[in-house]
């Protein structure tokens, strides 16, 4: 089994020594407030330092990578590998791989998709050298047999982690948005949440229609058009207006689609604004 480094005991780290232990790897943790990695089947190290000295294997998983700048030792990582789980941009992921490089270190950045930790649940993205990452990867299996190696590249785990956060934050943005809108219009959250529910069970087949458009380069309007969609979103802002409630998100789409409608794109399929 390959002894293993966890520094940074927040709860996903505290999760990563677990998983680690649990499946027989020698570990070891530090965390900056001492004291927290106590109760876990693992060697607490003193230092930052001491615990990178103590496995081949190095993983972090902390606040930014600011954080992780802060705590890594340059000398005592040199000749080992670092798993830099912390999520970031991939602008960041790929100026820490530089950064490692020029110090003798082999790196990869993953990030943990879902919060879920071991299992067949786990839901983890790699990226960085292939050789690093099948060097690893029994010991990275402990943290999710799901784990998925993306490429070379050090920034493609964060760049896929940034596009579904996009996704997922812009989404909640228009959740909660519309519970404000539904209270302004004096509907209760209980009777608007079924048919909310029911509206955004329409996104997965979209998912996979807009897909295949930007595939295909292709963006038919036979279902629907940004003529219709800037319609509607017209209606829309008219009301979240008259109500006293922010416009800027829903405003934003519409200026995209004003865009691509006076580009001549009118008739196309909404999937449209998603062409490069």
């Amino acid at each position: 089994m390959t002894p293993v480094t966890v520094l940074g005991l927040g709860p996903m780290g505290r999760a990563l020594a677990t998983a680690f232990a649990a499946a027989g790897h020698p570990t070891t943790v530090w965390n900056r407030t001492p004291g927290k990695g106590n109760d876990l089947d693992a060697t607490t190290a003193a230092t930052a330092a001491e615990a990178i000295a103590a496995s081949p294997l190095v993983v972090v998983c902390v606040l930014n990578y600011e954080a992780v700048q802060s705590i890594l030792d340059a000398d005592a990582l040199k000749g080992r590998t670092l798993v830099n789980l912390t999520g970031g941009s991939p602008r960041q992921a790929r100026e820490m791989a530089e950064w490692a490089a020029g110090h003798g270190i082999d790196y990869l950045d993953g990030v943990i998709l879902n919060g879920i930790v071991g299992g067949p649940d786990a839901a983890l993205l790699y990226s960085g050298p292939d050789a690093v990452y099948r060097a690893h990867r029994a010991a990275l299996s402990a943290l999710g047999e799901n784990g998925v190696h993306l490429g070379e590249d050090p920034g493609r785990a964060a760049g896929f982690n940034v596009s579904l956060l996009d996704l997922f934050w812009t989404a909640m943005f228009g959740v909660v948005h519309a519970f404000r809108l539904a209270a302004a219009e004096h509907i209760a959250p209980a009777d608007l949440a079924g048919h909310a529910k029911v509206m955004t069970g329409l996104l997965p087949g979209l998912v996979d229609v807009v897909a295949e458009h930007v595939a295909a380069d292709h963006f038919p309007g036979d279902a629907s058009t940004l003529d219709s969609a800037a319609a509607i979103l017209d209606d829309v802002i008219d009301t979240v207006r008259a109500n006293g409630l922010d416009d800027s998100v829903l405003s934003a789409g519409r200026a995209a689609v004003r865009r691509a409608v006076e580009a001549g794109h009118g008739s196309a399929g909404f999937s449209r604004l998603a062409a490069p």
